[in-house]
């Protein structure tokens, strides 16, 4: 059983449409990451699998339960945590743990059993008396992830769990998803970060303007935009020069970026190479060259033709794109 099925989902908001036509399918026991520019639809999709926003047209399912039809029964095999962490600055890390254990309908022991267990699992036990208006960013990411885990959930949503928290806490967050994962739960994660679903994700879906543009593992997708990249940072007066050079080695037009060029490196090193050797020629010296992996915007400009933009650029496009 497919542990996430979406099939043509639509939603608008206004002249906004927020997703067109998405379509997705993973089966249970993955890491599934859907990865996007803000604005993507990301954060929609996932409120419409989690019964928070009804779609417009098409089909959602959760573990085979339809989202539509059944929200209760989704819920019940569900947890979410979302861009924000959701918890009560004025109680304890147990206490809010606690509280969500008890809405789930946990007798009172159970919950605070329950609690015991994940705050453990978390590395929050030391802190778990404490109130949580003392914590840092990261360990209210760490307890919000906990309280999603105390219905035990088949399919655990992660809404850019990571974004804003320090690169400590990150990779203390990387860490608990792979734990949970090992456990045997499945998870929906959405990120902007590349490094983060290539370390996370067995499979990766690319939205765009609310729609699945691209699905692979973290390889295949890089593999769209050619591998490595040859990048140089090149001076205002050299640009000219710099952009033909570029072109000899590779036949193709360098992406450009203020005072960044860069090119595929198919190569890699190789090309590197062959790009010092014609800058050389050229008699031109970089302030700096480099041959790196391809970032989320590599990926964006080879799928869409654009770069990743903000959510307010990107929204004052789709409405111009509407209203033409």
């Amino acid at each position: 059983m497919n542990a996430v099925t979406v099939t043509n989902v639509s939603l608008s908001f206004g002249d906004i449409q927020a997703l067109d036509g998405a379509s997705l399918a993973f089966e249970e026991g993955i890491v599934y990451g859907l990865l996007g520019p803000n604005g993507a639809g990301k954060t929609t999709l996932i409120r419409v699998l989690t019964t928070l926003l009804r779609p417009d047209s098409g089909s959602a399912l959760v573990v085979g339960v339809d989202v539509v039809a059944d929200p209760v029964g989704v819920r019940a095999q569900i947890g979410l945590a979302g861009q924000f962490a959701a918890v009560d600055q004025h109680l304890t890390g147990r206490e809010n743990i606690e509280m969500v254990g008890r809405l789930y309908n946990l007798p009172k022991a159970e919950a605070r059993r329950r609690a015991g267990e994940i705050l453990e699992r978390i590395h929050l036990t030391d802190a778990a008396d404490r109130q949580v208006k003392t914590y840092s960013g990261g360990m209210k990411r760490r307890l919000d992830l906990a309280a999603s885990m105390v219905g035990r959930p088949r399919v655990l949503f992660l809404d850019e769990p990571t974004t804003g928290v320090d690169p400590g806490s990150r990779v203390d967050l990387w860490n608990l998803i792979e734990d949970l994962v090992e456990g045997g739960t499945t998870l929906l994660l959405t990120t902007q970060y590349l490094d983060e679903a290539d370390r996370l994700a067995d499979r990766i879906g690319v939205i765009d303007y609310g729609k699945l543009i691209a699905e692979g593992t973290s390889d295949e997708l890089k593999a769209k935009v050619g591998g490595d990249v040859v990048e140089i940072h090149a001076r205002e007066e050299d640009m000219g020069e710099a952009r033909a050079c570029l072109f000899k080695v590779s036949g193709e037009e360098p992406d450009v970026e203020g005072s960044s060029l860069s090119i595929h490196a198919p190569d890699g090193s190789k090309t590197l190479a062959a790009v010092v050797r014609e800058l050389d020629a050229c008699g031109l010296e970089p302030k700096d060259i480099a041959l790196r992996k391809p970032t989320l915007d590599d990926v964006f400009l080879t799928l869409t033709g654009h770069r990743a933009m903000d959510e307010t650029v990107k929204a004052a496009s789709r409405r111009g794109r509407q209203r033409a």
